[in-house]
């Protein structure tokens, strides 16, 4: 069964964005060309839709006091507007930093940020909530820029040196902050990693501030990005943003062969996907008796094969008839079962088949000769020979009234003319039959 990626249900978030707005190799979007601060804001990762923009507040009440800002590769956090600065979906702010400030892009403003920080559990008054400095100018935005663009060089500068010191490390993306000061490096690692002399020659060879930040297989996927078997955009770098543990038993309850290249996905652990119906099997699973429970017939004792979920329907087989299956609903063999506890047993499982037999056959169309295995294998039309004929038909090519002629006198040998004259022929013989019996009246 095919598995649909299904969206995070949420009142605030529309959740894909614009499908011309894939982001080129700089991170850029490639649709609109506003660098990601377009109105909709639906060239971003994670992005939001405020459906509360078209609805004014009531009299007397003060908007809320806190933004959410987006950064690279989709991380957020919260800031407070403590210079009450009018501002809107895309604008880019500097907000305060640790030390000298960052650049961000407005993605949602208003009451939303209240259910927003609730869900997430951020408290107001915390530290974490830091505060927005200003609009950023158009200074700002160049010197973010400039940062933005030596990341490239220096990620690949960097695996240079982690790989020549023989550190078991993956250096995944950097991140400059808005100004300039300090990058911060994201690596991925199995154990734990030894990385001071690898901060040594960071600051030697890029001449700024480096920080170390440690991440999951998982959150290196929502950062980076890509194409998961479905062929869709991976949800973690869409509108996932919480990470649930996935377990085996998950592939279990929902039939899946337990082949891990199949279950893992990008990142290298179980998809994520394989929680999303989880609970709708878990449900039918409840009508379904349990499968080593073994039904008992005159016939012989029957072992549970296999089960169909989506239909309700159970294969069993006689002990010894291992290779023969018996289709059975879930409420006949729930009466079996019954009939078995009461010190019954029933005749047959061939009583509860003949329901099922019905016809199976599937017709199938030939499109244009695409079912044909042998279609490939008729030879290629030689193209000079017919150009050859074409011209020299078109060389020997009679006058316009022999031709109409000719047509003329050909045009009752062909097979719609022929039947239309034996159809004639027929009506006059019925009429002469007519006539003749008249004369005899």
């Amino acid at each position: 069964m095919l598995r649909f990626y299904r969206r995070q249900i949420s009142i605030y978030i529309e959740n894909m964005g614009c499908n011309s707005c894939s982001s080129a190799k700089d991170g850029q979007p490639k649709g609109c060309k506003n660098n990601g601060t377009c109105g909709t804001d639906g060239c971003n990762k994670l992005t939001v839709f405020d459906w509360l923009s078209n609805m004014s507040l009531p009299s007397g009440s003060a908007p809320f006091s806190c933004v959410e800002i987006r950064f690279k590769n989709g991380r957020k956090h919260f800031f407070k507007n403590t210079e009450n600065l009018s501002l809107s979906i895309g604008d880019v702010v500097a907000t305060e930093s640790s030390p000298g400030h960052d650049i961000g892009i407005v993605t949602l403003t208003g009451e939303l940020v209240r259910v927003q920080m609730k869900k997430k559990k951020v408290d107001i008054t915390s530290e974490e909530v830091k505060k927005i400095y200003r609009k950023a100018s158009q200074k700002d935005i160049d010197i973010w820029q400039k940062a933005r663009d030596r990341e490239e060089s220096m990620k690949v500068r960097a695996r240079e040196i982690a790989i020549r010191l023989k550190l078991q490390m993956k250096i995944s993306d950097i991140e400059f902050q808005g100004d300039g000061s300090k990058a911060t490096f994201y690596y991925t690692a199995e154990e734990r990693v030894d990385f001071r002399q690898l901060i040594k020659e960071f600051a030697q060879e890029f001449s700024t501030r480096i920080e170390m930040r440690q991440v999951g297989f998982r959150q290196e996927a929502a950062r980076l990005g890509g194409i998961g078997s479905c062929g869709r955009e991976l949800c973690c770098s869409t509108w996932l943003t919480d990470f649930r543990s996935v377990n085996t038993s998950a592939a279990r309850y929902q039939q899946l062969s337990l082949n891990p290249q199949k279950l893992a996905g990008q990142c290298g652990k179980l998809k994520c996907c394989l929680n999303y119906e989880l609970d709708a099997y878990i449900d039918a699973l409840n009508s379904f008796p349990k499968t080593d429970v073994k039904l008992k017939t005159e016939k012989g004792v029957a072992v549970c094969q296999k089960i169909d979920i989506f239909k309700g329907i159970s294969w069993y087989a006689y002990e010894g008839e291992w290779m023969n299956w018996h289709r059975i609903s879930t409420e006949d063999v729930n009466e079996i079962i019954a009939a078995n506890t009461s010190g019954e047993k029933v005749i047959s499982l061939e009583e509860y088949v003949s329901e099922f037999i019905g016809d199976t056959k599937t017709n199938f169309e030939n499109v244009v000769g695409q079912d044909s295995l042998t279609r490939f294998d008729q030879p290629k039309r030689n193209k000079r020979r017919n150009r050859n004929k074409r011209r020299s038909n078109t060389g020997n090519k009679r006058p316009l009234e022999k031709q109409v002629v000719a047509s003329k006198k050909t045009k009752g040998t062909t097979p719609e003319n022929r039947n239309s004259n034996k159809s004639k022929n027929q009506r006059n013989k019925k009429r002469r039959s007519r006539n003749r019996n008249n004369d005899k009246a």
